[in-house]
């Protein structure tokens, strides 16, 4: 187990994808770094009311504490009580054109520690898109990405971590799916490190791959207020699932994390309706219909 090479990695991941961002929006992320009382501290790149973007943000985090928070051991009781060092890029960016998905990213390594005992380690992640208006090229784009990303490491990873993505990001009190999903893996430690290091690097690695393409195809596409308020009212989905369900966010506040890196995932605007259901047939129909259904893109 080499934590410095893990930090070694996000640390990178993150610069690169931030600079590949910058060059995709034509504006600077803010770079805040932060330092947390009880140990540890990361760095936040947060852009707001960029050309593309109106807001994205790409945080590394690197903390430690004296006692797992409850969202961490949820799956496994028997580390409740150790002491955790947690490292990890986490990302999510909302483009201003209701054409442009949504997407998260996030790749992560967890070590659980007690004196006299092995540490327990494990490494989590992956990444899933959030259309408001569905293309079916982008969505078999973006899943073809993340079957690349594991194909190298055996044909059972993909089926298994889109299968657990279509799980994971499934909002259970609307009965649907978060987005057209991806991959999603986590307490991931199968092969011993170096293999389960390598796979969670090859997920880092096919991110911008995954969705740069998809961003240039839709960002220029002409929209209306119409689309916008559409776009606003499922992003009132992403927030119920980040603030409901969403283990790292979770994690994040339990653990005394930063509020408002954790928080960055949330979009600037955002509407809910009562009862609100689109016209049958229409464009905004259609995402219900034809995406939201966790059909195998493949």
């Amino acid at each position: 187990m080499d934590t410095v090479r893990v930090k070694t990695f996000l640390t990178e991941l993150q610069e690169l994808i931030v600079e590949r961002l910058e060059q995709v929006d034509g504006k600077a992320f803010k770079r805040d770094g932060w330092q947390r009382p009880e140990g540890g501290g990361g760095l936040s790149c947060v852009m707001e009311e960029g050309n593309v973007f109106e807001r994205g943000g790409v945080n590394f985090s690197h903390v430690f504490g004296d006692k797992l928070p409850p969202s961490a051991s949820a799956n496994r009781p028997e580390l409740a009580g150790r002491g955790f060092e947690a490292m990890g890029v986490s990302l999510v960016l909302h483009p201003r054109n209701p054409y442009a998905p949504t997407v998260h990213m996030n790749v992560r390594f967890f070590v659980a520690q007690k004196a006299g005992v092995d540490p327990v380690w494990w490494f989590g992640g992956g990444m899933d898109l959030t259309p408001y208006y569905g293309f079916e090229e982008d969505a078999v784009h973006f899943h073809q990405m993340c079957q690349n990303a594991l194909s190298p490491f055996g044909a059972q990873y993909h089926p298994r971590f889109k299968k657990w993505c279509d799980e994971y990001f499934y909002l259970k009190h609307r009965a649907e799916p978060r987005g057209v999903g991806g991959i999603f893996f986590d307490d991931f430690s199968e092969g011993g490190f170096e293999a389960a290091f390598n796979l969670t690097e090859s997920v880092g690695d096919h991110f911008l791959p995954a969705y740069v393409p998809i961003l240039e195809r839709r960002l220029d596409m002409p929209y209306g207020e119409r689309e916008r308020d559409f776009q606003a009212y499922r992003r009132g989905r992403y927030v119920e699932f980040n603030l409901v369900y969403d283990r790292g966010t979770i994690f994040g506040l339990q653990s005394g994390g930063r509020t408002e890196s954790i928080l960055m995932s949330l979009p600037p605007i955002v509407k809910w309706r009562y009862d609100w259901h689109p016209e049958p047939s229409s464009p905004e129909a259609k995402l219900y219909t034809d995406f939201l259904t966790g059909k195998d893109w493949l």
